[in-house]
């Protein structure tokens, strides 16, 4: 398979008993979550018990598309990029040789901790239709394709946001997380993250991550940045446009490496994809 472009999920794609059949019949996947996770994290997945906590769901999301990444490799497919969303832009970056995985799953889950208490909505409006619905600290949090918008921010706020919305006749979905993800209420634990980051070694990609912070390749020099990957957490996640830039250069298969088949729905709605130019190819790893 030619130009292989790996889609890895992030926050919202879990699910209880994510990765747990592949883990019990795929050895390369089973080595590379055993040497990836803690006790405490290890326990959580094999029990496949609610991952809607980010302590819980961040790293597993990552060691999950990470071990994913490493089994389709196994198998012979080799990536010619990679473009994650939120916590799966690490996982694409680990694949990419920025850093080693280990040390970083168990910094982002001790980060994960120091976030406050909020939530995630996708609403099917554009960030200028939500706008007015806005309250207080909540935020434009990710784009995801247009007209499918997520917003993020701390409580009591996103609830009354919730109210905008509902009064205003948008339609919404709560994003399983209890936490305000890419929102400046996540700033805390971006700068515990980047303290934790700053211990780990860091490299340039081995082949080009796709980032949705900036819609382009990640360059050497914001690889080597703590910041650049810390500050990921309160920023807005670009994914529409990041996508769009990707097949703007070239024709590609895209395979989602991870839970679920939320990213897979997104891409097919692209016009490169409806036209044939690029496609999303069907789930490989079962």
């Amino acid at each position: 398979m030619d130009d292989v472009v790996l889609l890895l999920p992030g926050q919202g794609a879990q699910f209880a008993g994510m990765g747990v059949e592949l883990y019990r019949t795929e050895p390369v996947f089973t080595g590379v979550v055993d040497r990836l996770l803690p006790p405490v994290l290890h326990a959580a997945f094999v029990e496949g018990g609610p991952l809607d906590e980010g302590t819980l769901a961040q790293p597993l999301l990552l060691a999950i598309a990470y071990a994913t990444g490493v089994l389709l490799r196994h198998r012979g497919i080799e990536p010619v990029a990679y473009l994650g969303h939120s916590v799966g832009e690490l996982a694409g970056a680990a694949l990419a040789g920025v850093f080693d995985p280990v040390p970083v799953i168990a910094a982002r889950a001790r980060a994960m901790a120091v976030l406050p208490p909020g939530g995630m909505l996708a609403v099917a409006a554009t960030p200028e239709e939500l706008e007015p619905c806005l309250h207080g600290d909540v935020v434009v949090a990710a784009l995801n394709a247009p007209r499918q918008t997520v917003v993020a921010g701390p409580e009591p706020q996103l609830s009354e946001t919730a109210a905008r919305l509902r009064e205003t006749g948008l339609s919404w979905r709560a994003v399983p997380a209890r936490q305000p993800f890419h929102s400046p209420a996540a700033r805390p634990a971006a700068d515990l993250f980047a303290a934790e980051l700053a211990r780990i070694p860091l490299c340039s990609p081995e082949t080009p991550v796709w980032s949705t912070r900036t819609g382009r390749p990640v360059t050497g020099a914001e690889a080597r940045s703590v910041e650049f990957w810390a500050g990921q957490v309160a920023a807005p996640v670009r994914f529409w446009p990041a996508l769009d830039n990707l097949l703007a250069h070239g024709d590609h298969t895209l395979v989602e490496t991870g839970p679920g088949r939320g990213l897979s729905m997104l891409a097919r709605r692209h016009p490169a994809v409806r036209a044939g130019r690029s496609r999303v190819a069907p789930d490989l790893t079962l």
